[in-house]
């Protein structure tokens, strides 16, 4: 019939019922976007895809420039770090090591929360394996009671074995009798970054730039009892169990955490069927 091949295998498409399904698409992105606010396209699209919807990046991206929804990222950094004090510090022993298990390193940082008058502060712990905050503490008051009593916090809802790597900054918080009294008592090996180097922990870093971008900086806080209340959803329910993390291959850190489990014990259970 001299027709080229192509005319075989076209198939007419309903403009209608793609603007439909765009339409649709939008609105579900825009609800992501409100709960999930600096998710980029690649993030979004594996949230889709994991509710079952047909979609690929860059049908994602094109909806999300149309619509406004990329969101536009800054990097700032704080110091809350006073490296001058009497105490002891400690080698590094994070630095190049690999995490390869659930309570092998915990990471620990503070950062400062605005309120409409003062400050409040936040310390926070977390796994450096699984990206899952296991501890955190709020106080106006920047000293060794704050992180103290995240610390406490994590122990209780973890109890990881003796040799877990704890890791922190220099400053007096950390350094103080107090907490290193605490982390000894447990078990716990001390680690330190170098002074003035924060990439040496980047991943308490990312954390709080999530919460900054994600949270504090889109409320108004009154008081400390609203700061804790907003962070206790955010941090217990949003970020450990629902928002996805692209190093954790774009599962949440619980799910992260339960897979890693599931898998140990499939390892430990063909060990018994079929010993070495």
């Amino acid at each position: 019939m001299d027709l080229p091949r192509s005319t075989y295998y076209y198939r007419s498409r309903d403009k209608s019922k793609k603007k439909g399904e765009d339409a649709d698409l939008r609105d579900r992105m825009e609800q992501l976007a409100l709960r999930f606010p600096r998710y980029g396209y690649r993030r979004m699209t594996a949230q889709l895809q994991r509710e079952g919807l047909k979609v690929n990046h860059k049908r994602v991206l094109r909806i999300m420039r149309e619509s406004d929804l990329l969101c536009k990222t800054r990097r700032r950094f704080v110091r809350t770090t006073d490296s001058e004090h009497p105490y002891p510090v400690y080698p590094n022993l994070y630095r190049d090591l690999g995490v390869m298990e659930i309570n092998q390193v915990w990471v620990a940082d503070i950062t400062y929360i605005r309120l409409l008058a003062d400050f409040v502060y936040l310390a926070a712990i977390l796994d450096a394996c699984s990206r899952r905050v296991v501890g955190w503490s709020l106080s106006r008051r920047l000293d060794a009671d704050l992180t103290c009593a995240a610390l406490k916090v994590a122990i209780a809802s973890r109890w990881p074995r003796p040799g877990c790597i704890h890791h922190s900054d220099r400053g007096v918080q950390y350094a103080s009798m107090a907490y290193t009294d605490l982390l000894k008592e447990h078990g716990f090996r001390i680690s330190m970054s170098r002074k003035g180097n924060p990439y040496e922990n980047a991943r308490m870093e990312s954390f709080f730039k999530t919460l900054k971008s994600e949270e504090v900086h889109l409320t108004e806080y009154c008081s400390l009892s609203e700061v804790r209340d907003r962070l206790s959803e955010f941090i217990d329910q949003v970020y450990n169990r629902e928002r996805l993390h692209s190093a954790l291959g774009y599962v949440s850190p619980a799910e992260f955490e339960i897979n890693t489990k599931q898998a140990q014990r499939h390892v430990l259970t063909s060990q018994e069927i079929c010993p070495a």
